[in-house]
């Protein structure tokens, strides 16, 4: 009997050994290089990772956000990506199509909106249905209003979540303004991922 318990143990003995290797730096680097295989842009969760160190968040906390953060890139570009001619997407729209699954944004209209969206406003488009349908807008409603702020010109897009917030707050038409989570002129604005806690 002590013969069989101390040869199992020997055998387990590895086995705790090669988990103890499983640091946050190597679960880390796995996601990189998934990320990498999967054809994602790795400075997606390289962002995710000098954020959390940057605000001293310890090194599992931030190897979970960057493996949560990778899941998250992964359904976007399958739901964005997808049908017989899927679009070119660029980083920046993965960040924000994450983004938008994260908050709720039924898949169906995120990957509706990233096909009939020009590219040069696919960006803006995605983080204006997600700050529409934050504030409480259905993704059908909200995907409705995009489109039709789409087919008016960019300035209409961003001005689209200034003018729905200041209607439910009894403010006139427009005021408020766009929230600082959508993009400004010339789609510059919060890059993908950021703002929220690793």
């Amino acid at each position: 009997m002590t013969r069989l318990l101390l040869a199992a143990a020997l055998l387990l003995a590895p086995l705790s050994g090669a988990d103890a290797q499983v640091t946050p730096e190597r679960r880390i680097e796995a996601a990189r290089q998934r990320a990498a295989s999967a054809g994602i842009p790795v400075a997606l969760l390289d962002g995710k990772v000098a954020e959390g160190r940057a605000k001293g968040v310890p090194a599992e906390r931030i190897a979970a956000a960057v493996e949560r953060r990778l899941a998250s890139l992964e359904r976007a570009r399958d739901v964005m990506g997808g049908g017989a001619r899927p679009p070119a997407l660029t980083a920046d729209d993965l960040g924000v199509g994450a983004d938008a699954l994260d908050a709720g944004v039924d898949p169906a209209a995120l990957g509706r909106l990233a096909h009939e969206a020009a590219a040069d406003r696919r960006t803006v488009a995605i983080a204006v249905l997600t700050q529409l349908v934050q504030e409480g807008m259905a993704s059908a409603q909200a995907l409705a209003r995009v489109t039709a702020a789409l087919a008016r010109g960019p300035d209409e897009l961003r001005r689209l979540p200034g003018e729905a917030h200041g209607r439910g707050q009894g403010q006139g038409h427009g005021q408020g303004g766009p929230p600082a989570t959508v993009p400004g002129a010339g789609g510059k604005g919060i890059p993908p991922g950021r703002g929220r806690k690793p």
